[in-house]
């Protein structure tokens, strides 16, 4: 059988690739002729993939809790992916960052839109059961929704407001000490430092204090802030990040106080979180004045930020 010219071509492409890394060509074609031909299940780790719930409870809808976090994870896996590439980037263009940041737009509005399988979507009566198993564990405790704050914005911006003008020439260590999420998890009868709060602090306290240093002239806010300096378009890209503020910073938290308001609101007292997380006080975006990019918004947005949608949601509870 005679070898088509469009074979012979690119066989001729593969001998110049692997003489150039000093390889033997033979050898790579004898591993494709005993290679067995690629599955779906396997290329995604379907088996493994589904075999990563392991229920605390019999309780059934405990499975809808396990996988919606293991699904959040995976999107802020993608948006981590987007921000390592705009972080990284050698000669960074506007378009270039806006993109990816319509990437990020896209992952959160998902989820967003997803969590009302959070809100309506689990028997209240069983969670309020099996929630009991997975104590001190909170979803406070995401690393990876921490690593994204730190690459959208000044470290400072992460600061509890009423430390922001003091602290805003300290060091990332100090900061760190005041960041605003420290606040949220403490006891409600104390004020101590929760469980949750401290197994958390030691399995990533050094990856954020270094992710801050490393991304300080990086980070989304400083990019903005530079190619501005030099004078370039920046409407597009102000567009996304103004969405993205809103999306991590309003619409997201207040996803989880619609939810907590369902499930943890009772008269006359309020339910505890799982980590014993204080949040009524953490969640809504109005106490937490928690803002990106503050030169983005004016005075009256930065001064009311989150409060409308806060009584929006209320409303419609």
């Amino acid at each position: 059988m005679s070898i088509s010219p469009e074979i012979e071509k690119r066989l001729t492409l593969l001998q110049e690739k692997y003489n150039a890394m000093g390889q033997d060509m033979t050898s790579y074609l004898d591993g494709l002729l005993h290679a067995d031909f690629l599955t779906y299940w396997d290329y995604i780790h379907l088996d493994t993939l589904l075999s990563l719930q392991s229920p605390k409870t019999p309780f059934p809808d405990e499975e809808i809790f396990i996988m919606y976090h293991q699904i959040t994870e995976l999107y802020f896996k993608l948006t981590l992916h987007e921000c390592k590439q705009i972080a990284g980037a050698e000669n960074l263009t506007a378009e270039f960052f806006t993109t990816r940041l319509k990437r990020i737009n896209r992952y959160f509005e998902a989820l967003t839109h997803s969590f009302e399988i959070m809100v309506d979507g689990m028997e209240k009566e069983q969670f309020l059961q099996f929630r009991m198993s997975l104590l001190p564990a909170s979803g406070f405790q995401s690393g990876q929704y921490r690593l994204i704050e730190i690459y959208a914005t000044d470290f400072i911006n992460l600061v509890i407001v009423d430390q922001r003008a003091a602290l805003g020439n300290a060091s990332v260590e100090e900061q760190f000490e005041h960041i605003y999420w420290k606040f949220g998890a403490t006891e409600l009868s104390t004020g101590k430092q929760t469980l949750t709060l401290k197994q958390f602090e030691k399995k990533y306290a050094k990856t954020f204090i270094q992710l801050g240093k490393d991304v300080a002239n990086t980070n989304f806010n400083a990019l903005l802030q530079q190619f501005k300096y030099q004078g370039e378009s920046t409407k597009a890209l102000e567009d996304e990040l103004r969405q993205l503020d809103v999306n991590v910073n309003v619409n997201w938290p207040l996803c989880h106080y619609k939810s907590a308001v369902r499930y943890l609101n009772r008269d006359p007292e309020d339910i505890k979180a799982t980590g014993g997380t204080n949040w009524q006080k953490y969640l809504p975006p109005r106490f937490q004045r928690r803002i990106f990019y503050p030169s983005l918004w004016n005075a009256e947005q930065l001064e009311n930020w989150g409060k409308a949608w806060v009584e929006k949601v209320i409303s419609e509870l």
